[in-house]
């Protein structure tokens, strides 16, 4: 059986072209990203990505502005790692396999992203335990200022990233420099040690929630899946 999406067929009368389908005699679908297909090569891991993401986002935003008075944040650490970590990781090696250069490198990046925030926070990983005294209790001023450096290095790489996605969409280029402003905000913060500073970035973390969660909704909702479809404004032309 030819391995192309189409094959050739003869009958008696003329020639034609005919869907090649699977080993299991389905037609075989490679469209993206209608669901549900059950014998599809490759499905859109990208709504995945953006999801996990946007739930990891929402966490940590609601933490960082103390929802509900809640004081320790440790509960997120589960997300963190396997939805917003591990997820977006097999989301990175996907895009990977699919040829998608950016999609591999952002969600791979940002899978690695939740995995070392929550590794912060994790009591086993005695990140937060060297930083803190043995005999009161209290953090050492150098832990605001080493969070502000490793914010203010995934500003950087995701400042990179915004300029990879300007010809993407609008949704997904406001998402990303969205996240540049809340970075920006939360690195500053740290390093003056400015509460109302940091209350602002968590703020701008739950925009990035909303347009990655916007993002993510329009693949999953395309082809068809649904009755509708959620507009993300491309910026590129047809060709």
């Amino acid at each position: 059986m030819s391995t192309t999406n189409y094959k050739m067929e003869t009958s008696s009368n003329d020639d034609h072209l005919d869907r090649a389908r699977t080993a299991g005699g389905h037609i075989e679908d490679r469209s993206q990203p209608a669901l549900p297909v059950v014998h599809r090569r490759l499905a859109n891991p990208a709504p995945l990505g953006l999801l996990s993401f946007a739930t990891g986002m929402f966490l940590i935003s609601s933490f960082g502005v103390q929802a509900r008075g809640i004081q320790t944040p440790n509960v997120l650490i589960s997300v963190l790692i396997f939805f917003g970590g591990i997820g977006q990781y097999l989301v990175g090696i996907m895009e990977f396999v699919s040829g998608n250069t950016f999609g591999a490198t952002v969600f791979t990046s940002y899978g690695a992203f939740n995995l070392s925030y929550a590794m912060i926070y994790l009591p086993g990983s005695g990140i937060i335990a060297a930083y803190t005294d043995a005999k009161t209790g209290a953090l050492s001023p150098d832990f605001a200022q080493s969070i502000s450096l490793y914010l203010w290095a995934w500003f950087i790489l995701t400042v990179l990233f915004t300029i990879a996605a300007v010809r993407s969409s609008w949704v997904l280029l406001l998402d990303l420099a969205v996240l540049d402003v809340c970075l920006l905000l939360l690195a500053v913060g740290y390093m003056v040690g400015s509460q109302s500073v940091l209350t602002a970035g968590y703020a701008c973390g739950f925009v990035v929630a909303f347009l990655s969660y916007w993002a993510g909704c329009a693949g999953l909702y395309a082809g068809g899946a649904t009755p509708f479809t959620v507009p993300v404004f491309s910026l590129s032309k047809e060709q």
